[in-house]
């Protein structure tokens, strides 16, 4: 995958018709999610069968529609009581792969701090 280095992600909750191309999605994200679809952040999209994602962002001078579509399965979407999820890269890759974004057994992030 090709995204843009430390964009933010936002996954919608709701299912979407994946007939919806860039026009469709982009006012989804303008109207229901209320962002900004030019701000280059990730919009995760999924069917009511969960076997589709479309990621939409801005890059610069145009929208990228990324979508993948799996022949066996479902994704494993998160439910939560909001129409929008915030994800970090690193749990969108989850989401991806087939795993659950809240996993329990991944290694934590660590920060250190340089003292001088």
């Amino acid at each position: 995958m090709i995204f843009p280095n430390n964009s933010q992600v936002y996954i919608s909750i709701s299912s979407v018709d994946m007939r919806k191309a860039i026009d469709g999605l982009s006012l989804l994200v303008k109207s229901h999610l209320k962002h900004n679809p030019f701000s280059g952040q990730l919009f995760v999209f999924t069917n009511k069968k969960r076997n589709i994602v479309k990621i939409l962002y801005w890059q610069g001078n145009g929208f990228c529609l990324w979508q993948k579509r799996l022949e066996k399965g479902c994704f494993r979407w998160p439910s939560t009581n909001s129409d929008i999820l915030s994800l970090t890269a690193r749990e969108l890759s989850w989401l991806l792969e087939g795993l659950e974004i809240n996993q329990v057994k991944a290694h934590p992030k660590l920060e250190y701090n340089i003292a001088y």
